[in-house]
């Protein structure tokens, strides 16, 4: 009997498996601190005097400026749009929604913060999921089908994630395995 027919073939390294599985963990932190921070996104408005061949105009002509900024004072977890329709939705309560609209913004930080260093990875992507999920009730309530689909996308990632969690070897906590 030939003993290589006995045998299963394996692979002398795993880093092509390793790699991949960094690299959709990057992509899911980066995907989720960025979404937390857009939270915090506004628009500030700024009036300049237009300026005529060098000096500022006699006519009080002035243009109006918009850059994107980021504060607190701009955070909405929530987007305004969006919360309109979810308050006139039965199936949420209104406190829950409000409570919803606190927290959404700083989990995406938090959550992607954690998977980006790896930090609890197996359960800090499970929370990650169940935050996509309630993302998708929300927009399922509301008939936002394109949006379910885009969730959709990130769940099937977290889950493939998870399911190759064992070829994640660069982690915070990985000698624990949390």
């Amino acid at each position: 009997m030939n003993p290589t027919q006995t045998s299963e073939a394996k692979p002398s390294s795993d880093l092509g498996a390793t790699l991949g599985v960094l690299l959709l963990r990057i992509w899911l932190a980066l995907r989720a601190i960025v979404s937390g921070l857009e939270k915090y996104a506004g628009t500030k408005t700024s009036d300049q005097a237009v300026v005529i061949d060098g000096a500022v105009n006699t006519y009080g002509l002035t243009d109006a400026t918009t850059t994107k900024v980021y504060g607190f004072a701009y955070y909405h977890g929530v987007p305004a749009a969006l919360m309109e329709k979810f308050a006139s939705e039965p199936l949420l309560p209104g406190p829950a929604l409000k409570l919803y609209d606190i927290i959404l913004g700083p989990s995406f930080i938090l959550l992607g913060l954690a998977l980006l260093v790896g930090f609890a990875t197996r359960f800090t992507l499970f929370a990650m999921g169940l935050l996509y999920t309630s993302l998708t009730f929300g927009l399922i309530l509301i008939n936002e089908n394109s949006g379910v689909a885009w969730l959709a996308i990130h769940v099937t990632m977290i889950a493939l994630m998870l399911f190759y969690s064992k070829y994640n070897k660069f982690e915070l906590t990985g000698r624990w395995k949390i």
